[in-house]
């Protein structure tokens, strides 16, 4: 399958005349989804190996290979013309094939980042009755995932002389897991109403490698001028990135299942692992449910969750074009544990501990008519995210910090650490009608979510809980709305669909409720210049997402200022669709997503539209849950074997 380029600006940029225009985004002059070329496939089997049908064999498996064409921020020679291919006296050198000129004389181009991407996996066990109501399987699933990263039309720029090469191969990271079950379980049927018994043991194993790219992809060479090392939109992954680093984990669990009544259910569970890097946990879940009519049952569960740190988030590291100052800076992602990490004080990381209660119940008043509630609470404690960029250049970080950022020759450093516990309230509500009657049926699904989400807490480092900056730079207010609109508070869909014979008619209403995010900043209050507290015009105005303002158009007095609020309202697409089945295993689609072409909100605040563009996406729109393609068209056949 090939999906094309999207090319997504504003139509009008003259913000003087159109109060919907956006200023020219020389930011990101191409802006869209990239390009995708995927094949894929997969397969099930399952198939008896004794003659009493009470052994099966089983398999399934897939493989899936993506590559895909993006496009990386913009290079502006006005702007960074250490970005540039220069010759021995330092001037642009101007590639036709690769850089263009604007209307307004600028020269720029567009890095392209290509990925590679190949997943396989495959699954394969037994199964079988041992006897005395007891089953049992075995099982063994395998996976891996490789993610290989590629550089085109773009410049290693401190090559002075040279405009090749123009395409890099940047190396990329693999992830491999196989995991080994054995479980066991058996109904009771004598106890009370019913009771099921399982147990089990699992044995997992993790590889997460991180290769090199080609020279050319990832090394300043030594230059007169400054210019920057590294292939432009993605420098390669360097010698000090290569990591081989895996781990094991052993579990045990049983979860027992008792029907005390022919109304009341009980469920239990225990979980226990042990990591062979960083330890051992206990979980458990408790679960009840009872019947109070034949077509109402009420539901409760409460239950502990764990999540080990990912040897991605561990191992990682990766010295990365970022956004910092205004600028396009060499920017370090550190990997847990090393220098640079300890210089910061960044603790080891550990596991994220959950604590999960719901409650609800479904309700069937008529036939082929369901209603479903869900009530809950989840609370996170050590949540892993990544920090803001530290700088080199800021004294009043410890020195052993910022020597370590210049001895590596970056700008900013950034790191994964367990840095916040949070508390999520919400509600799930389903509703399900389905109807056939002769050739016909009718379905009905709405299905809807209302939450919150709560930081409780942030856990700053001891070394970087020293200052206002600081703190903020480690989780920042823009951090913390981009943390809160990844759980909107509300979503609701609609679902109708009707077939007559063999033709088939619906539409899908999606509404994607209120999400608010934040900017980087442009400027502060003179109210609270040289405070270094909460507006301060060298903290609010230094792009780093700390309290962030902006200017009103046509002033730039530190008065006349907005806070830097992108506010994404509610918004309601429509999806069609209609089907014909030209035989038993043949079907053939065909509809329009989002009929009425609608667009989120501009990721702008709308009274200072001349500093628009800072938003996360660097483009007319953030990647919020609607998206920001507009109306699409499609047709696919459908193939049942």
């Amino acid at each position: 399958m090939n999906q094309a380029k999207t090319f997504r600006q504003v139509p009008d940029t003259n913000v003087a005349t159109n109060p919907n225009a956006l200023p020219l985004n020389s930011g990101r002059r191409a802006f869209g989804d990239g390009s995708v070329t995927t094949v894929g496939a997969m397969f099930n089997m399952e198939v008896p190996t004794s003659a009493s049908g009470k052994t099966t064999f089983y398999a399934f498996g897939g493989y899936n290979f993506k590559a895909s064409d993006a496009f990386a921020y913009t290079r502006n020679a006005s702007g960074r013309p250490d970005r540039f291919p220069v010759d021995a006296s330092g001037n642009v050198i101007f590639v036709p094939d690769i850089m263009k000129k604007s209307s307004d004389g600028e020269i720029y181009y567009n890095p392209h980042i290509q990925t590679n991407i190949t997943d396989i996996s495959l699954a394969a066990g037994i199964k079988g009755d041992a006897g005395k109501d007891w089953t049992w399987d075995l099982s063994n699933t395998i996976g891996r995932n490789d993610f290989h990263y590629y550089g085109d039309k773009t410049f290693n720029a401190s090559l002075v002389g040279a405009t090749t090469p123009t395409h890099f191969d940047d190396g990329g990271f693999n992830f491999l897991q196989n995991t080994l079950n054995l479980d066991f379980s058996k109904f009771i049927k004598d106890a009370a109403q019913g009771l099921t018994l399982a147990f089990g043991t699992e044995f997992r194993y993790e590889k997460y490698s991180i290769y090199k790219g080609e020279e050319n992809s990832y090394k300043g060479y030594a230059n007169n001028f400054d210019q920057a090392p590294g292939s432009q939109g993605f420098p390669g992954f360097s010698p000090a990135d290569e990591i081989n680093n895996n781990r094991t984990n052993q579990a045990v669990y049983a979860d027992v299942e008792l029907n005390a009544t022919k109304a009341w259910l009980i469920d239990g569970a225990l979980r226990f692992e042990n990591y062979s890097d960083f330890g051992s946990v206990l979980t458990g879940k408790l679960a009840t449910r009872i019947k109070l009519g034949s077509n109402f049952n009420w539901r409760a569960s409460i239950s502990s969750g764990f999540r080990a740190p990912s040897l991605q988030q561990i191992n990682f590291s990766n010295t990365l074009t970022s956004f910092s100052g205004g600028q396009l800076v060499q920017s370090r992602i550190a990997r847990n544990g090393d220098a640079v990490t300890k210089a910061a004080g960044i603790p080891d990381l550990k596991e994220e501990k959950s604590v999960n209660i719901s409650t609800g119940f479904s309700w069937k008043p008529a036939k082929g008519l369901t209603f479903t509630v869900d009530g809950y609470m989840v609370k996170v404690k050590d949540r892993i995210v990544l920090s803001g960029l530290f700088s080199a250049d800021d004294a009043s970080l410890p020195p052993a910090l910022t020597s370590q950022l210049q001895a590596i020759g970056v700008s900013t450093a950034q790191f994964f650490g367990n840095s916040v516990n949070t508390t999520n309230y919400g509600i799930d509500i389903v509703v399900d009608y389905y109807k056939k009657w002769d050739n016909k049926s009718f379905k009905l699904l709405v299905a809807g979510n209302l939450q919150s989400m709560k930081i409780d807490k942030v856990n700053i480092p001891a070394l970087l809980d020293d200052s206002y900056v600081h703190r903020k730079t480690f989780f920042s207010d823009r951090e913390e709305a981009f943390l809160k609109a990844s759980a909107p508070r509300a979503k609701f869909s609609l679902n109708l669909d009707y077939t007559i014979n063999k033709v088939g008619v619906g539409v899908h209403l999606t509404y994607f409720g209120n999400v608010k995010t934040l900017g980087f900043g442009w400027t502060g209050l003179a109210s609270a210049a040289g405070t270094g507290g909460p507006g301060d015009p060298d903290i609010s105005g230094s792009f780093t997402g700390i309290d962030p303002y902006v200017d009103i158009d046509g002033f730039s007095d530190q008065v006349n200022v907005l806070p830097e609020v992108f506010n994404y309202k509610g918004k309601v697409t429509t999806d069609i669709y209609g089907s014909y089945k030209l035989s038993k295993k043949i079907t053939w689609f065909a509809g329009v997503d989002n009929l009425f072409n609608v667009h989120p909100e501009f990721g702008a605040v709308m009274r200072a539209r001349y500093e628009a563009f800072d938003n996360e996406a660097g483009g007319p729109w953030d990647s919020v849950q609607m998206g920001f393609n507009g109306m699409r068209l499609f047709t696919k056949l459908v193939f049942n074997f």
